[in-house]
């Protein structure tokens, strides 16, 4: 720390009792000043000869009485004892902890270089531009102290230097700083022995670029929000850098906040230092850790901060989305009885939706906007983990009794166009979704599984399907259905098969209960018994092996390949299973002619039948 020293005479300042300071020589006081509850017996010629605000309190002061009462002056009794001890010659030891206070005391008393040449005023101010403010803790200690003492430190332009010179120095070429700073998050590698060595000399430690980020925690939210602004201002400093800095600060001044919760502390204050390191972030949504905003957007949900910030912040995070885990979604509901938050996930994943739509509308504008467009570009990567991502947040929730149908549907239809590898994130979804809801209607039951492209079910998701109880009778016909097109076909993919595997297809060719749309509740919601599905379950083992064998003895055309599968389906779909699912809708009467005709067990009679004639058809081309 620097320090500078006034004065040769030895410090003859002594008190009498708490209140009472006096100076202890030959001659008698002649003159009393009350700062505050302190009284100081002094003389008058020292004062006079520096100070034009004392010529004036003397001259304005009673002859009946030599007491002059200050109660306005800056630093109160401790800086007006550095002036007067300046004024005696006496020693006195400035440093940044007192030369605010005794720069605001000087100004107060108008110790100015027409009174005297070399006044206070004047040393003070060559020992701040010269020392303090070269000094990287000293700029800060400064800068700390001019808090207490507004509006004379802003007024006199030491707050606005204080911050000057930190800024500065936060801007620097990391090669060019010299001095001492903070740097607790991690041990440097000379901390931990690990200093590298370059032929047998220690090469110079590498000051990492967020090296002054600790040191200004300490400062408060106003001074720290004029700092950081001078940073950016700038321009030197990366965006990464400014986002780890508030990190940084709302780490420190936030009980709680690195673990998502509010550990105490004012909440009015809470809100205001959150929405300023919201209005701080930078521009480029990528300089600031995905963590960090999570963690702003619990603590914003948390303190009811201001729906601008907020929504700032779900802006941000939901062009990101892909870089979440679903723990991060995992927001608890402030009102109502709902678990979790389902509306603040909703408007992310909106905001991602939108960003990739955004994307799409940009690319029918001129080449010229290329460079502009390529680094805001939603990949097909991204969209698949924003689809698992939504999968397996929509697994979670549905353990909540109180959430509703619509807004589980809502979500995930947000995604329905996103490629994924699998449905199965999304059946489990489905499948928690219906265990922990038993009383869901038919029609309830049937909006859900609409949601599923069985087609896109793993063997171990279809062999969980086909014995869930849970799922209507049509969903697990339909997996049973794609299960054998796949063994037929020998690969893990459900393939397109045209003309009569297509027709053989349950309320369509798409394999998703989406596009079954003309189905009635009656179809969906039939029910087979136990003995149907293990029934099914035999016949399809049976048809895996079969179709290996056949696989392997068969390499022929596509006529005969179609053939086998007809011949296949036919077997698989028990007219037993298939009589329950129509003729629910025939003693209802809602059977229509051409429902009647287009029911799998009379297409499948009809497909056997026109097989030899396609395969003799197959041949000829």
């Amino acid at each position: 720390m620097k320090f500078m020293k006034l004065g040769s005479k030895p410090d003859s300042f002594q008190n009498d009792g708490d209140n009472i300071r006096y100076v202890a020589t030959e001659l008698a006081t002649d003159i009393v000043i009350s700062v505050g509850n302190v009284k100081f017996y002094l003389h008058k010629f020292p004062l006079l000869s520096k100070s034009t605000r004392f010529q004036k309190l003397v001259t304005t002061t009673n002859e009946n009485s030599d007491e002059v009462h200050i109660h306005d002056i800056p630093g109160g009794p401790a800086a007006f004892e550095i002036c007067v001890k300046f004024c005696y010659g006496m020693t006195v030891t400035l440093n940044a902890y007192n030369v605010v206070a005794a720069r605001c005391a000087a100004e107060y008393l108008e110790m100015y270089e027409t009174v005297e040449k070399g006044n206070l005023i004047y040393k003070i101010e060559v020992f701040l531009n010269s020392s303090i403010f070269k000094s990287w803790k000293d700029s800060i200690i400064v800068l700390q102290t001019t808090k207490s003492l507004l509006p004379w430190s802003e007024e006199l332009k030491v707050v606005s230097h204080g911050i000057d010179s930190i800024a500065t120095k936060a801007s620097i070429d990391t090669s060019k700083v010299e001095w001492s700073y903070t740097y607790n998050r991690k041990k440097l590698p000379s901390e931990n022995g690990d200093e590298p060595l370059f032929n047998g000399v220690r090469k110079p430690q590498l000051v990492p670029k967020d090296w002054w980020v600790e040191d200004l925690c300490e400062l408060q939210l106003d001074l720290y929000q004029r700092v950081i602004t001078t940073i950016i201002a700038k321009g030197s400093v990366s965006g990464a850098v400014i986002g780890e800095a508030l990190n940084a600060y709302a780490s420190r001044r936030i009980p709680g906040f690195n673990k998502g919760v509010i550990q105490g502390g004012d909440a009015a204050k809470n809100r205001i230092l959150l929405e300023t390191i919201v209005r701080l972030l930078p521009m480029d949504t990528s300089s600031v850790s995905f963590s960090f905003l999570v963690k702003l957007l619990r603590i914003a949900i948390m303190l009811e901060c201001e729906e601008l910030e907020r929504s700032e912040l779900i802006r941000r995070i939901g062009m990101s989305l892909e870089e979440a885990k679903v723990s991060d979604l995992l927001i608890r509901a402030s009102v109502g009885e709902a678990i979790f938050d389902v509306d603040i996930v909703q408007r992310l994943v909106e905001e991602f939706v939108a960003r990739d739509q955004h994307v799409q509308s940009d690319s029918m504008l001129e080449d010229e906007l290329q460079e502009i467009r390529s680094p805001s570009m939603v990949s097909d990567p991204s969209k698949a983990k924003v689809a698992k991502l939504v999968d397996g947040y929509l697994a979670e929730i549905a353990r909540d009794p109180s959430l509703p149908l619509s807004k589980f549907v809502d979500l995930a239809d947000l995604v329905s166009s996103f490629p994924r590898a699998t449905h199965d994130g999304l059946y489990r979804a489905i499948d928690m979704y219906l265990k922990d809801h038993p009383g869901m209607s038919k029609s309830e039951k049937k909006r859900i599984c609409r949601l599923m492209n069985c087609r896109k079910l793993s063997a171990d998701a279809c062999m969980h399907a086909v014995q869930n109880e849970r799922l209507p009778m049509r969903v697990v016909v339909q997996v049973l259905f794609f299960e054998q097109l796949r063994a037929s076909s020998g690969g893990n993919n459900t393939p397109d098969h045209p003309g009569s595997i297509r027709a053989l297809l349950p309320g369509g060719s798409h394999g998703s209960s989406r596009s079954t749309t003309t189905n009635t509740e009656e179809e969906w919601d039939a029910v087979g018994t136990i003995e149907d599905i293990k029934a099914l379950k035999a016949e399809l083992e049976a048809l895996k092996l079969s179709g290996g064998a056949s696989g392997r003895n068969n390499d022929g055309g596509k006529g005969h390949s179609e053939k086998v599968a007809a011949s296949k389906m036919k077997g698989l779909m028990s007219k037993k299973i298939f009589s329950k699912i129509w003729s629910s809708k025939e003693k209802s009467g809602e059977l229509s002619s051409s429902d009647t005709s287009e029911s799998p067990a009379s297409t499948v009679v009809e497909e056997t039948k026109s097989t030899p004639s396609r395969s003799r058809r197959h041949s000829v081309s």
